[in-house]
């Protein structure tokens, strides 16, 4: 027999977390159900920039304390996979490994993987110079050189992060200008250990054992660099190959929804990085989740 509650959270990210915690502040029973580590992505991040008002500045202690708070309002952390979504006499099925659980409505809350290069070496040096986490492994790189590809906040805030550790960081992205908030283009700028190289692209990930170098194509043709490490972050997909198909999605895959985040099917909401126009901040995973929470309450209600 299913357990039932009235709301499942799918996602254990700062939306999914943040959306579970208000609607169990409400009286609903609510769980959340999520695959790797409480938190998502920002876990990754040692000084969150900017720190959230009146929580923790590093990313993993934020999301400890929201997990820590949700389970004092009666949130029910499910730790498992969800392969399935459908619809069930007039609520919904969420499907694990583990079981079938039901729920009167239901938040995806998903969230977003960094996309891979999809160059040869990357998956075969994966823990061996191939990371996504520069505050993780930006240790084991002192005085090397590494290689951070991409043009966007996130690769700039890495970049930066890595100077800590690295005698070099060459940041390689295939425009001709960073994308970045001028806040993190001044802090590259000033970084003499960074060098940029633009219109560029990755070929390769060379090595024996560990990463040894990269080869990289750019204006005047290819060229091998030695490096030591490499770090990805040119965008994220979304994580919703579990929600059926008829649900709408942009050309990104995001889930699109209405102005309250109902989908198209109706009583499925979605919320964060997952969802079609959700910004990538800190604040906007915030923003979605009182919003989602109160959409979800007003249909119990």
């Amino acid at each position: 027999m299913s357990t039932v509650f009235d709301v499942i959270v799918i996602g254990e990210g700062i939306t999914g977390l943040s959306a579970a915690g208000a609607l169990a502040k409400q009286g609903f029973s609510t769980a959340t159900f999520e695959q790797q580590l409480f938190g998502g992505l920002v876990i990754n991040i040692n000084e969150l920039d900017p720190a959230p008002p009146g929580g923790e500045a590093g990313g993993a202690a934020y999301a400890a304390e929201m997990t820590g708070a949700n389970a004092e309002a009666g949130v029910t952390s499910i730790q498992e996979e969800v392969t399935a979504l459908a619809t069930a006499d007039g609520g919904f099925s969420v499907s694990t490994a583990g079981g079938s659980y039901r729920a009167r409505r239901v938040i995806v809350a998903s969230g977003a993987k960094l996309k891979t290069l999809g160059v040869p070496g990357e998956a075969e040096f994966e823990g061996r110079g191939v990371s996504k986490c520069a505050d993780c492994d930006g240790p084991m790189f002192q005085n090397e050189t590494v290689a951070v590809i991409g043009g966007g906040d996130s690769a700039l805030q890495e970049a930066n992060v890595l100077t800590h550790y690295c005698a070099k960081v060459l940041l390689i992205h295939r425009g001709a200008a960073f994308s970045a908030q001028p806040r993190f283009l001044e802090q590259v700028q000033g970084n003499a250990k960074i060098e940029p190289r633009f219109n560029s692209t990755v070929e390769a990930i060379l090595g024996d054992k560990m990463v040894e170098k990269i080869r990289i194509k750019g204006t005047a043709g290819s060229e091998e660099l030695a490096v030591a490490g490499v770090f990805a972050y040119i965008g994220l997909e979304p994580n919703a190959a579990f929600v059926p198909a008829t649900v709408q999605r942009d050309d990104t895959g995001r889930l699109v929804t209405n102005e309250q985040l109902e989908t198209a099917l109706p009583g499925v909401f979605a919320a964060g990085a997952v969802r079609s126009g959700c910004g990538g901040s800190l604040d906007d995973a915030l923003a979605d989740a009182q919003r989602v929470a109160a959409a979800v309450a007003a249909q119990l209600k």
